[in-house]
């Protein structure tokens, strides 16, 4: 390998310079910079090693006129501040920890191929069309999307708009757009089946909101299953996945079955308000209520006692997102798809 120039020289570094000190040709320094895929990983290596070495820094400019691309993509949270919410859109996202994790699976993904998220919040009509705007004037390659209500048209107006968009968990009306979401109707049966082992007859469940399609699945999985434990009838009390809604429905709950043994929570932000109020009232946990939450976060293991959870992979998930979004900017024809994880019951001490 020739000796390469050195960054601290002043001279301007050029692709020419980046080839020569990897041995390769301009055309394959080229190819790695602007992330096609027909070069070998160790090829790939030895051209970055060299950029390293040398100080080139990309001409994003003329790369962008060259690609079409900005190496950048928008993540977009829409409809958290909706009716009903503890604290103020966008505080209730920073709150919940979530978010975070959906944060933490793309940047994972996307930083090593030099791609950066742009953080957006559409929380009303006039910020669902300055994102809108926002892509279709080509200041981000796509969008991937994190949408909680089920009236959010914003999956709708991205499908409308023909912006590269993935959405994180299914969407509440059928449009073609590609999405990625656990099975929550197994996770629920999980849930189910271990309350059962566990030797608990009267079990109740705080549901997510009904109008939100995990809400519905989790509910509706977890009261499946336990019918075919035997069990016809399930309590319920609509809770909001958060802290608050979780320690207001389990008052509801205690007031109407004080004799619950079990408990099936469709968070664990919730499932934490809920130990809370059981607290309050001298209800051991899980000596006279087993509870089992749903998504194994930070959360779960801030409970007391730590929560058995139903583990949500958010952030592979978020990651899969993330790669889902970089094929459909490569290949604007892909055909929309889906990506459904499995669940997996994380036992603690909770139950």
């Amino acid at each position: 390998m020739r000796q390469a120039p050195s960054p601290s020289s002043g001279s301007s570094i050029t692709l020419e310079d980046v080839a020569r000190a990897a041995g390769v040709s301009r055309a394959t320094v080229s190819r790695v910079i602007n992330g096609i895929r027909n070069v070998d990983p160790a090829i790939q290596e030895t051209v970055r090693q060299a950029i390293a070495t040398t100080g080139y820094v990309p001409n994003h400019a003329a790369r962008s006129l060259v690609t079409r691309r900005t190496g950048t993509v928008a993540l977009v949270v829409s409809g958290a501040g909706g009716e009903g919410a503890d604290a103020p859109f966008p505080s209730q996202v920073f709150n919940d920890p979530f978010f975070g994790r959906v944060v933490g699976g793309i940047v994972s993904f996307l930083r090593p191929r030099g791609i950066h998220p742009i953080l957006m919040f559409a929380e009303t009509a006039e910020m669902h069309a300055q994102v809108l705007t926002h892509l279709r004037h080509g200041n981000a390659d796509g969008a991937l999307l994190v949408s909680t209500h089920a009236e959010d048209p914003l999956p709708r107006l991205l499908v409308e708009a023909h912006v590269p968009a993935v959405l994180f968990a299914r969407p509440a009306e059928p449009i073609p757009i590609t999405y990625v979401d656990v099975d929550h109707r197994a996770g629920a049966r999980l849930a189910a089946d271990h309350l059962v082992a566990r030797g608990r007859h009267r079990v109740a469940t705080i549901s997510g909101p009904l109008d939100v399609p995990a809400g519905q699945s989790r509910l509706t999985g977890f009261r499946d299953a336990m019918a075919v434990h035997g069990h016809p009838y399930i309590p319920c009390a609509e809770g909001g996945f958060t802290h608050h809604s979780g320690e207001t429905a389990m008052e509801r709950l205690l007031a109407e079955h004080p004799d619950l043994d079990g408990l099936f929570v469709a968070n664990d932000l919730m499932a934490q308000g809920a130990l809370l109020a059981l607290r309050h009232h001298g209800r051991r946990v899980p000596e006279d209520v087993a509870v089992v939450g749903f998504d194994d976060s930070s959360a779960a293991t801030a409970c007391r006692p730590p929560l058995t959870t139903i583990r949500h992979p958010v952030e592979d998930m978020a990651a899969e997102m993330a790669r889902l979004l970089l094929a459909h900017v490569e290949q604007p024809r892909r055909l929309p798809s889906s990506v459904i994880f499995d669940p997996v019951l994380v036992t603690r001490e909770s139950a």
